[in-house]
C-alpha cells in the first residue's frame, strides 16, 4: 500500500485572526504615512467633506453649489494668513500640533459651560479636512491627532497653512480662500486688505451660517477682535520657504 500524504494541519483561528489584525495595522501605517507624504508636494483638490456636502441634501447641510480653486501661498495676501492665525491659533508657528494650554482650558470650560467649546489648532483642522470624515466621534478625534502629528512631522508649517487655506470652507459650497475672495470681494486672494481678510476668518468656525457680504453684529465685532489681534502678533514668517511649490494634482 502506498503511504498516504499526512494532511497538513490547519492554521488555528485565532492565529489566523492575529494576522490579519497584524497585516491590517502594518498597511494602515504605510497607506496613511505614504498618503501624507505625497501630500507634502500634490495638492488634495478634494476632501471628504467636500464629497460629503457634495452628496448630502440641503436639509442636512449638504449644497449644489462648489467652488474650489487652488492657489499657492505665495499668491495668498499675508493678510490672510494673519488673520487665520489670529482667529483660529495664535501659537501656530510655536506648538507641535497642539495647543495643551487651549485645550486644558477647553476642558476645564466645557465640564462647567453648557456650549461647547473647541481647542483645535490650524494643524488639526488641516488633518481633519483632508483626511477625514465629517462627523463627530472620539474615534474620528483619534484619527485626528494621529494625522495631526503626521503633517506635523513631514510637512512644513507654511505647506499647513497653504493647505489649510485651499481646502477650509468659506461658506456653503465655497471652499479656499481663492473661491472665497473671488466670491466675495471680486478680487484675487492674493489682494485682499486686512478688513477683508479679518471678515474672512470670522467665517471660519460657522461657514454655513455666515456670510461676508452680510456680515451680522457678531460677525463686526468679531473682525475687529481679530484685527486687533493681527496688530498684536505683527507679521508671520515661516522658517523654511525653501521647498518647492506643490505640483497640481
Amino acid at each position: 500500500m502506498k503511504n498516504k500524504k499526512k494532511a497538513k494541519p490547519r492554521t488555528p483561528f485565532s492565529i489566523l485572526f492575529k494576522r490579519i489584525i497584524i497585516y491590517s495595522i502594518i498597511t494602515f501605517f504605510i497607506t496613511t504615512i505614504f498618503t501624507t507624504i505625497v501630500f507634502s508636494f500634490i495638492n488634495p483638490q478634494y476632501t471628504w467633506l467636500m464629497i460629503s456636502n457634495r452628496l448630502s441634501s440641503e436639509q442636512n447641510g449638504g449644497s449644489r453649489t462648489f467652488m474650489h480653486k487652488w492657489v499657492d501661498i505665495d499668491k495668498i495676501s499675508p493678510n490672510m494668513i494673519l488673520a487665520a492665525v489670529a482667529a483660529e491659533d495664535n501659537k501656530f508657528l510655536h506648538h507641535h500640533g497642539f495647543d495643551w494650554e487651549a485645550i486644558k482650558k477647553a476642558w476645564e470650560y466645557n465640564r462647567k459651560g453648557k456650549k461647547i467649546r473647541g481647542a483645535s489648532t490650524i494643524s488639526q483642522q488641516t488633518a481633519k479636512n483632508v483626511f477625514l470624515w465629517p462627523n463627530r466621534s472620539w474615534i474620528r478625534k483619534g484619527f485626528e491627532v494621529y494625522f495631526t502629528i503626521l503633517i506635523e512631522f513631514f510637512w512644513s508649517k507654511e505647506r499647513i497653512m497653504e493647505v489649510y487655506l485651499n481646502v477650509a470652507e468659506f461658506g456653503k459650497g465655497i471652499y479656499g480662500v481663492e473661491s472665497a475672495s473671488q466670491i466675495y470681494y471680486k478680487k484675487p486672494a492674493s489682494k485682499l486688505s486686512r478688513y477683508e481678510a479679518a471678515m474672512l476668518a470670522t467665517v471660519l468656525p460657522a461657514p454655513s451660517k455666515r456670510n461676508p457680504s452680510k456680515p451680522s453684529k457678531y460677525m463686526y465685532r468679531y473682525q475687529q477682535k481679530i484685527l486687533w489681534n493681527m496688530k498684536n502678533l505683527g507679521k508671520i514668517e515661516f522658517k523654511s520657504k525653501s521647498k518647492p511649490h506643490a505640483k497640481k494634482k
